[in-house]
């Protein structure tokens, strides 16, 4: 592909611009979860000073197990009395337990196992592969939604939608004769805007459901984050955003784009739409047949007898009629086996296709795969250091509680509906996204307080991690502190040498508005129906006892 230099911008004015320079003037993630630990001190002990303190209802303390009540120094009454992070105790937790609050963040386990598999189904061709096979054989009248619809899939493939399908669709829309950035804005919302929407979990959901399980156990110790917690609701926003994404691009993008003629250097294109190879044609298929074999195990040791992965004792047919138990809790086993599942259907699809594409010659290149992915993950860890550490303060801290607490209380008394509220939070989880651009950064930030405020108020874990990512992904197209927004700004100047920051944005706001409307209107429908957000994930919680 042929990059054009990228000519000096003139600073952005506007509301737009002062988003970029606000943003830009943000610290790294890393340091700035350090410096929010050092506000996070000062705070602790001003509150713990002034006796600061929220107080549990006798429902809620009675169903609480008793190493939770020990944990947050609860009192009979159901005090929680706000604790400093200088008093000699947490002192002393800071420094003896740093290797266990590092290793025991639960995204960190949960990233690292799947991104091993991904890591060589990525470098091995697998995704670019997958992607190019899926658009290039789409027909005319059907590309604008194929294209959208291998975006949103493709996010499973992380890092390689963005740099090899967002420019490839923008070489399939000139080759039919349409204009192409309507093709690179289509996959960007598909990839970027649609982040969450997909067909089945994957990686993002083990990013994020790590974050939940922290977060959940501030109030049941016992809590178990489900990764297919949010199946169903993310099956229903690919619904939703690809019609959208084909209406906006058809009817709103491209007439505004206006007649695209090929000229100069674009009057014939690179070979990214060039024909799959024999060996790339065969990887595929082997690929599947990998796929295959995988959900084949899975699911024997899901179904045969004897299987390992039902605990048919942890509720049983006779306690689950009178209440006592949910069934979904046979279901534990194999629900947090779904992360090394992941991790193998895509280490066996990646190694197949490979071996038959020839980008895998021996088990030396499969681990050096693997070592590279890893490789990779360099400043996500530096990232989860700080991050872990924030998140565990938090809670030695007990404000993460006492702000849940009063969160609760004060929005109860408003008497504002649960589901318009839960609305109000996916707009400011969009807001949050223009100024911090990592999904679990952000998630880091917010859960502690947003997942058991929503528990208290009769909203699921599983419920709070699909209202975050709604918000988290409409307004990803539309900053510039995305993390991949100039690499988009590179595709699209090689269509049109002048297309600047404001022309990208301005072309992408129509997609974030939409996607922002409707994410909070089936929000709310889902709040007020009641529907299940996944399997044995229901959007409704009570506390237990």
């Amino acid at each position: 592909m042929t990059e054009t230099a990228t000519p000096k911008k003139d600073p952005a004015k506007g509301f737009l611009g002062w988003v970029e320079r606000t943003g830009n003037k943000l610290p790294d993630p890393v340091f700035l979860f350090f410096y929010l630990i050092i506000i996070l001190v000062i705070i602790s002990v001003v509150v713990a000073l002034t006796g600061g303190s929220a107080t549990l209802s006798q429902d809620v303390l009675s169903g609480m197990p008793e190493s939770q009540i020990k944990r947050f120094s609860i009192g009979a009454d159901g005090v929680i009395p706000a604790i400093s992070l200088l008093s000699a105790e947490n002192i002393s937790r800071l420094w003896v337990e740093m290797p266990k609050t590092f290793t025991h963040f639960h995204p960190l386990g949960y990233v690292l196992v799947v991104m091993l598999g991904a890591g060589v189904a990525e470098r091995s061709g697998l995704f670019a592969s997958a992607m190019r096979s899926a658009v290039r054989g789409a027909p005319l009248y059907l590309l604008t939604p194929v294209v959208a619809l291998v975006a949103m899939i493709g996010n499973h493939a992380a890092d390689a939608a963005y740099v090899v399908l967002i420019p490839l669709a923008g070489v399939l829309f000139a080759s039919a004769g349409r204009h192409p950035l309507a093709g690179i804005a289509a996959a960007f919302a598909g990839v970027s805007g649609g982040f969450s929407a997909n067909i089945a979990p994957g990686q993002l959901d083990a990013l994020l459901y790590g974050i939940t399980q922290e977060a959940g156990e501030i109030l049941n110790a016992d809590y178990q984050a489900n990764l297919l917690g949010n199946w169903y609701f993310i099956a229903a926003l690919m619904v939703i955003y690809l019609p959208l994404i084909w209406y906006v691009t058809d009817k709103i993008i491209e007439p505004r784009l206006g007649k695209w003629v090929a000229e100069g250097e674009n009057a014939s294109y690179a070979d990214e739409d060039a024909p799959l190879t024999d060996g790339q044609r065969k990887g595929l298929k082997r690929a599947g047949l990998a796929v295959l074999g995988v959900i084949a195990l899975w699911a024997l040791m899901t179904f045969a007898p004897g299987t390992p992965l039902i605990n048919e004792a942890a509720c049983p047919p006779d306690v689950a009629a009178t209440g006592v138990c949910s069934p979904i809790a046979n279901w534990t086993p194999f629900l947090t086996s779904l992360v090394a599942g992941f991790m193998m259907l895509f280490l066996a699809a990646g190694w197949a296709y490979g071996k038959a594409a020839g980008t895998i010659e021996d088990h030396r290149d499969l681990v050096n795969m693997m070592t590279d992915a890893m490789k990779d993950m360099g400043y996500y860890l530096v990232l989860a250091f700080a991050a872990a550490h924030f998140v565990a303060m938090f809670q030695w801290s007990n404000l993460g509680l006492i702000s849940a607490v009063h969160g609760a209380n004060a929005i109860e008394a408003s008497g504002l509906p649960l589901p318009i509220l839960l609305g109000l939070i996916v707009i400011f989880s969009a807001m949050i996204n223009l100024f911090v651009g990592s999904a679990s950064a952000k998630w880091a930030l917010l859960a502690p307080v947003m997942v058991p405020m929503l528990m208290l108020l009769g909203i699921s874990p599983d419920g709070a991690t699909a209202v975050y990512r709604v918000g988290d992904g409409a307004t990803n197209i539309i900053t510039p502190l995305m993390v991949y927004f100039p690499l988009i700004l590179v595709f699209a100047r090689r269509w049109q040498k002048d297309f600047g920051l404001g022309s990208l944005t301005a072309m992408m706001i129509p997609y974030s508005i939409w996607m922002l409307i409707t994410g909070v209107i089936l929000v709310v429908a889902w709040a007020f129906l009641g529907f299940d957000l996944g399997p044995g994930a229901p959007m409704a919680y009570s506390l237990p006892g």
